[in-house]
């Protein structure tokens, strides 16, 4: 079963061009990595997926991206597909509110209003973005003070609050200690295993531990996609052996 689809999509920011002609789909229920320099289009790519590049006024988009073969431009809500597609940025954004009702907020938005399904559902979500523990006595304190890192997990535990079918996370680790990116990353393997997970990530090594397949874009094209382990360790491109050994970057 392919979760998301990509043809022929191409992005242009007035002038720029941010991709061309991608083509790709993103099976379910895996870890897929997305891999390449800085401004080879990885964040443009995941922001076509779950639409917030609709917030860039000089954004022009070509081509399609389909959601279980939905296009993603024709949903008759927006708001249904972003919480079906959940986005964690690369810094933390807390929202001014407890710990508590960070995680709380979409789930009552969304008509969720019963104390003990609200109870279970934050420590559950604090469970799998391993920070339960760190947290569980506080819950009423601001969010916004916590640390780098557990903010961090605090945005995860937000974003499965809606338990999306999809999750985009865009250099999640860019902030945050080895240690921190580590428990994470534990939390993502198991995580992959029931829903897919689009990981855009500057460190090659981090796509090479999580991903099940890898697409390497250079230049706003891309230039690989498939098996992980074969573009580790024997690519079809010379591109992409020179990017995965560090000889560009």
């Amino acid at each position: 079963m392919v979760e998301i689809e990509i043809q022929d999509l191409s992005v242009s920011y007035g002038e720029h061009r941010a991709l061309r002609n991608i083509s790709l789909s993103i099976p379910a229920n895996q870890i897929f990595g997305i891999i390449g320099p800085a401004n080879s289009g990885k964040t443009t790519l995941l922001k076509c997926i779950n639409r917030t590049i609709d917030f860039v006024d000089t954004a022009k988009v070509e081509g399609r991206v389909s959601l279980g073969g939905q296009d993603v431009r024709k949903v008759s809500s927006v708001y249904e597909l972003r919480r079906r597609i959940g986005m964690v940025f690369p810094l933390p954004v807390g929202l001014p509110m407890s710990i508590y009702d960070n995680v709380a907020y979409g789930p009552r938005m969304a008509g969720m209003r019963h104390r003990g399904q609200l109870d279970a559902l934050v420590e559950r979500c604090l469970r799998q973005a391993a920070l339960w523990d760190e947290v569980k006595d506080r819950l009423d304190m601001l969010g916004t003070k916590l640390s780098g890192g557990q903010q961090q997990r605090l945005t995860l535990a937000r974003a499965l609050s809606l338990e999306p079918d999809v999750l985009c996370l865009d250099e999640f680790s860019i902030a945050i200690d080895p240690v921190t990116t580590m428990k994470i990353e534990e939390v993502l393997l198991e995580l992959g295993k029931e829903m897919t997970i689009v990981l855009v990530t500057n460190l090659v090594q981090q796509a090479r531990r999580l991903a099940q397949q890898t697409a390497f874009l250079n230049n706003s094209e891309l230039v690989e996609v498939g098996d992980t382990k074969q573009m580790f360790t024997k690519p079809e491109h010379e591109l992409t052996y020179d990017y995965v050994t560090g000889n560009i970057g």
